[in-house]
């Protein structure tokens, strides 16, 4: 039977939008975009140029510091530009995709069969390691290290988050595989959590993993907070991460021979006529699946990922490498309230008691309501923050780079996304996830 840990300290914020569990059919597009900004901790190299012509799974780019570690195309096509920035840093390498993908043959593998170091240069020459990533620094683990530990989340408790039963229906095969070549990659243990709703049988029944069941609101569901309840995170120790919805690709090139991006994403949000989930593979454009299906005549935000954490795109952005939901929800530009912040209108909404919550779920904007300002002593972090870690302190301290301090308050545990209830909460205004990201590529450059 699993071990059984309870969260009680987190927010469960009552945003409208949920998808519907209903499958509303596959999307692609003519052009998929891939950027290397998604895979935080790498230098990328190209590994080829324009009009190239590829297959999915060939390397569109690699990491300088591990020439080995290849990025993986998620379609078949030509490759029409590569799209630079500042000091020519490569922003995103745009492929015309073919209306039938076809597919790079890796080979079917028995992992039963396979050593350590072949399991490891399967997945790198697949294009596929950036799934796994590790703490400290939450950044593409780096293959060189061994892993004390890898753990794996089974569930997501963000706001409007994709249901992991539903879109893992039909993938218990690939999940178990990709537990069992997970297995062989550490010499310690594999940690599962799931929640304690969760009725896929692939992540209820799966082997050679160390399960444990969560209760609670979010961020029950981040891979820091189980890492942290389970076992903790040491200075000199390095654990790898996954999602299960990861595994399951993983598992899916052994048990096909293939590298297959495709992702069942969720639809969500308030301001989406019909929500829901859909296939497709990562980079595609999405403005197809917006196309009369929000709400017109106020400006939206258009989110990849979930409205906590995900990365802003625009109508015709795309899909993020690590997304498994698409949000929108309204901007919020131009809109005055009477009487501002002391309105007592019900579709106002406080994490505290500043306003009675009279509806299960609200139409949140995207405004920050107030400007930035010293922190503010209020104890607010604490409230939804249940690692064991003072939030406040180690934020100080990261803003001050003492390094020191920063090891002391437990920074080698945490990512970013630990931190984005407390920035929700803050009547600072602070953006604390960057000044958390910030902390964490300083520390890594001068610890490393």
């Amino acid at each position: 039977m699993a071990n059984r840990i309870t969260i009680k300290k987190g927010l469960q914020i009552p945003l409208a939008g949920r998808a519907e569990e209903v499958f509303r059919g596959s999307i692609a597009s003519e052009f998929v975009k891939v950027c290397p900004d998604d895979f935080h901790g790498i230098i990328p190299k190209l590994a080829v140029k324009v009009n190239d012509r590829i297959k999915a799974g060939n390397a569109l780019f690699y990491d300088k510091q591990h020439p080995d570690m290849f990025f993986a195309s998620p379609v078949s096509g030509v490759v029409t530009d590569i799209v630079r920035g500042e000091k020519r840093k490569i922003l995103h390498v745009d492929i015309q995709a073919d209306k039938d993908i076809q597919y790079a043959d890796f080979g079917k593998k028995q992992i039963s069969a396979l050593s350590t170091s072949e399991i490891k240069s399967a997945v790198l020459e697949a294009g596929i390691w950036f799934l796994i990533k590790q703490r400290p620094y939450d950044i593409v683990a780096n293959p060189d290290k061994s892993p004390r530990d890898i753990f794996v989340t089974g569930f997501d408790t963000a706001p409007l988050a994709p249901s992991y039963d539903f879109i893992l229906q039909g993938q218990e095969d690939d999940l178990q595989t990709g537990f069992d070549a997970l297995s062989k990659l550490t010499e310690g243990k594999v940690y599962l959590s799931i929640s304690t709703k969760t009725t896929n049988k692939g992540l209820r029944e799966a082997r050679n993993v160390i399960l444990t069941e969560f209760e609670g609101p979010h961020p029950a569901g981040n891979v820091g907070v189980q890492i942290n309840r389970i076992k903790p995170v040491n200075k000199g120790e390095t654990v790898w991460t996954l999602s299960a919805l990861d595994v399951a690709i993983i598992g899916r090139l052994f048990n096909k021979g293939i590298v297959d991006l495709t992702r069942t994403v969720a639809l969500t949000g308030s301001e989406v006529k019909k929500t829901g989930y859909y296939k497709m593979t990562i980079g595609t454009g999405l403005k197809s699946i917006f196309k009369n299906n929000v709400t017109e005549g106020i400006p939206l935000r258009y989110i990849s990922g979930n409205p906590l954490t995900g990365i802003k795109i625009d109508e015709d952005g795309f899909l993020h490498a690590y997304d498994s939901q698409i949000t929108v929800i309204p901007e919020g530009v131009g809109v005055h309230e009477m009487f501002g912040w002391a309105s007592l209108s019900p579709n106002r909404y406080s994490a505290g008691c500043t306003y009675p919550k009279l509806r299960k779920e609200y139409r949140l904007d995207a405004r920050i309501l107030g400007g930035s300002r010293a922190i503010i002593v209020s104890n607010e972090y604490d409230q939804v923050f249940p690692m064991d870690i003072y939030p406040e302190q180690l934020i100080k301290a990261t803003i001050a780079f003492n390094i020191d301090k920063m090891e002391q308050l437990g920074i080698y545990e945490v990512a970013p996304e630990d931190f984005a209830l407390c920035e929700f909460v803050d009547t600072s205004k602070l953006e604390i996830q960057k000044i958390i990201r910030t902390g964490l590529d300083l520390l890594r450059k001068e610890m490393e």
